[in-house]
């Protein structure tokens, strides 16, 4: 059984059309408080209106005759029914005047017209005055009944609205008299009313720069905060967006594990991952370290859609808007409308669940409490006692989801996926609840690793709406997990033919074609995506990638993409663009033996190198004086061949058969061979190659070449802005996080032999519990 994986390593494939699935309680928010609040301002309304009714008969009469009772019933219940509920006595409680004193209401009429009656008549008068306050309780509880089960009173709207003219009646007061402001510090305060009244002579304001001091003040500010924002996202939780090894830092190893890795036997197979993220392959998994709550408009600004700014000068100015601000405001009308439709909130209630909702309302709250196993109880109740309510059974599957990451349990999590399966299958599901259910269902099947089933489950989406494009996008992403390219080749080109604009599709689009070795073709799907802004493309892979499709063309705008994707949080630097990062380490791109404390690995390889050479020449194909043929499209041209001894900490087969003294050599530095996010590896380089300029994928290593056949001219590497030459027996350290390149322009072979430490800044527990590369 897999251990539970870490929640940061899942893929985000929303596109802006997509409706949030996660749950959004549209129908089920019952403001108890309020209404209370609200039923407390009825009776105090009310109380006058009966008296008033009331009080003319007790004056004439002196007490009060059946049908002089029926007679003032029929007055009155118009009104009792618009007040709200009341109690079942005759005496309310008490309640706080307009001077702050607690007074009783309702003992007063009823004790005049006691007074009045002075005899028998007095009696008579009483016994139908308990009758006339009981009928009055009885239709006061029922219209209150009435008001709160049929809904006749919007108290969200009531509330908003309140809150709204409370929130902006000071803004506004305060702007109309801005306009006596002599003192100029931006509003009505005594000092100016000093002025108004003659008692103080006004000042002349002082202004303490003009707005562009202000702006080039600020600007530089903004910079910074923008790039303490950015930086954390590429760190070690950047890395754990673009790998579908999940990230295990703050994990035990003995609670989570990632992915299992499919070692191939044989040395021909072996590939150098080093340039892993330059050659297209298929997009790992993101995951989020914290869980995305259900509805993402619960945390938005409640104020959003108000006007940004109120009139503060009380001058009433009119002024023609030019066509451009016609058209702007159009625009903005447009994209409004769209906000609101996308803020339109899912109904999850069928028929049936209104019957029940305040029952599922208190499951509900429960789980948003944190009280997820009293919820669970709850939820799992209802569906006993309700088995064909889809709003109880998907409940219980979101229950079960929120204990699974409490509990960090694999098998918790599949109870939830096979909760929402059924709450998707029930009859009389809703649509929305049924998307809700399937997509989260696809995506926690994706966090398993289950990826087969999570493409089952998108098809079956897609099938149930058609006309989803996010649906769609969802399900080439799908695709591409499982090394599908072409399926999601297909996917995509569905979206881009009835949405050509959509830039989600285009930038996976623009990935795949790069993946084919079709680089012009997939510059402008990929510079079209990122442009495009949407959700989704903003992802460092497609900035890294667009900039070396135009590195390959010989586009120096290569750099001013990279210089983007910097600004947004994805390298570390223009020059250091690996994706899988630890925050916080030193970062340079040469290294000399001491400055890594390898010192003795590098004194080992140096004396040995001649043992070491002689093996290497041994394994390698004695007619074309090469290994196996590296496959992961960094040559622009020329051959270039490896041969793998250990890879992701692991031995590579049955290689060290053919090196047994340089694999007992390296056997004791653990440095070396447990460097899970490296390699050690033979390479040879026939002439007239040039490797592309490329980075390896993570900042956690650091690569040694020993020379070990070296040509006296023409073999040469740059990285960065710095170029050197290898010479035999001798060590040169980089950080292959930066960019590098290489030319072999010499008359023979360069063969080489290439060793990967771990960072010397790492701590064990990171070595330890960092996921393979």
């Amino acid at each position: 059984m897999q251990r539970y994986r870490h929640y940061g390593t899942s893929y985000s494939s929303s596109s802006p059309s997509s409706v949030p699935v996660e749950e959004v309680h549209a129908e089920e928010e019952e403001e108890e408080e309020e209404v209370y609040t609200e039923e407390e301002v009825y009776e105090e309304e009310a109380e006058p209106l009966i008296q008033e009714e009331v009080d003319p008969v007790l004056k004439e009469t002196g007490g009060v005759n059946e049908e002089e009772v029926t007679q003032t019933k029929e007055e009155v219940q118009p009104v009792v029914e618009e007040t709200g509920r009341r109690g079942f006595e005759g005496k309310t409680p008490p309640v706080e005047s307009k001077n702050g004193k607690r007074t009783e209401r309702g003992g007063g009429g009823g004790g005049g017209g006691g007074g009045g009656g002075g005899d028998a008549a007095g009696g008579g008068s009483k016994y139908s005055m308990f009758t006339w306050f009981v009928v009055l309780a009885l239709l006061g509880v029922w219209s209150s009944v009435a008001v709160v089960y049929f809904d006749i009173v919007d108290y969200d709207s009531v509330i908003a609205r309140a809150k709204e003219f409370r929130m902006n009646f000071s803004e506004v007061l305060q702007g109309k008299l801005t306009a006596y402001d002599t003192d100029g510090d931006g509003d009505f305060d005594v000092e100016d009313a000093k002025v108004l009244l003659g008692l103080k002579e006004a000042e002349t304001a002082h202004v303490g720069g003009s707005p562009e001091e202000k702006t080039e003040t600020t600007e530089p500010l903004a910079e910074t905060t923008n790039q303490q924002a950015a930086e954390p996202q590429g760190a070690e939780p950047t890395e754990a967006t673009s790998s579908e090894t999940p990230t295990e830092e703050s994990a035990p190893v003995s609670e989570i594990s990632p992915l299992p890795v499919h070692h191939d036997d044989e040395v021909s197979r072996s590939q150098d991952v080093e340039s892993e993220i330059q050659a297209a392959v298929p997009l790992p998994p993101l995951m989020k370290d914290d869980f995305v709550p259900d509805d993402p408009r619960d945390s938005a600004h409640p104020y959003e859609d108000q006007a940004d700014t109120i009139d503060t000068t009380g001058v009433l100015v009119e002024e023609r808007p030019s066509e451009e601000s016609v058209g702007t405001n159009e625009k903005q009308a447009e994209e409004k409308l769209k906000e609101k439709a996308k803020k339109k909130k899912p109904k999850l209630l069928n028929k049936f669940d209104k019957t029940i909702k305040a029952e599922i309302d208190a499951a509900e709250k429960l789980r948003k409490k944190g009280k997820l196993e009293e919820a669970l109880r709850v939820f799992e109740t209802l569906v006993q006692q309700h088995p064909q309510s889809p709003r109880a059974r998907y409940g219980k599957a979101q229950t079960e989801d929120d204990l699974a990451e409490k509990l960090r349990s694999n098998d918790m999590l599949q109870r939830a996926i096979n909760s929402y399966r059924e709450a998707a299958e029930l009859p009389d599901v809703t649509s929305d609840l049924l998307r809700a259910a399937l997509k989260r269902r696809a995506e926690r099947q994706q966090f398993l690793g289950r990826m087969r089933g999570s493409l089952a489950t998108l098809e079956r989406l897609t099938q149930i709406f058609p006309e989803d494009i996010s649906l769609k996008n969802d399900l080439g992403v799908a695709h591409l997990l499982l090394g599908d390219n072409k399926g999601a080749k297909k996917v995509y080109e569905e979206v881009l033919a009835v949405a050509p604009g959509n830039g989600f599709a285009k930038v996976h689009y623009g990935f795949i074609l790069k993946s084919e070795n079709k680089i012009a073709e997939s510059i402008p799907y990929l510079k079209e995506g990122l442009e495009s802004g949407e959700p989704g493309t903003d992802d460092g892979r497609f900035y890294f990638h667009l900039g070396d499709a135009l590195q390959r063309m010989g586009d120096k705008s290569a750099y001013h993409w990279y210089e983007l994707g910097h600004k947004h949080g994805h390298f570390a630097s223009v020059w250091q663009r690996s994706l899988y990062n630890v925050d916080g380490l030193k970062a340079q791109p040469w290294w000399t033996p001491k400055e890594t404390g390898y010192t003795d690995l590098v004194k080992m390889l140096e004396r040995n190198w001649k043992t070491i050479r002689d093996e290497a020449l041994a394994v390698m194909d004695q007619n074309t004086r090469s290994f196996i043929p590296e496959e992961e499209n960094l040559r622009e041209k020329g051959e270039w061949g490896q041969y793998t001894l250990w890879q992701q900490g692991k031995k590579a087969g049955s290689s060290c058969q053919g090196v047994p003294k340089t694999c007992s050599l390296m056997e004791r530095y653990p440095e070396a061979t447990g460097c899970k996010r490296g390699q050690i590896k033979f390479s040879v380089m026939q002439p007239g190659t040039h490797v592309w300029p490329h980075t390896g994928p993570t900042n956690c290593r650091l690569r040694m070449h020993l020379g070990l056949v070296i040509p006296k001219q023409g073999c040469r590497i740059r990285c960065t802005d710095q170029t050197r030459e290898w010479e035999e027996g001798k060590v040169l350290i980089f950080d292959d996080s930066f960019e590098h390149e290489v030319w072999q322009d010499a008359d023979s072979y360069r063969l080489i032999f290439i060793v990967d430490v771990w960072h010397p800044e790492l701590t064990a527990y990171q070595r330890q519990t960092l996921s393979p590369i």
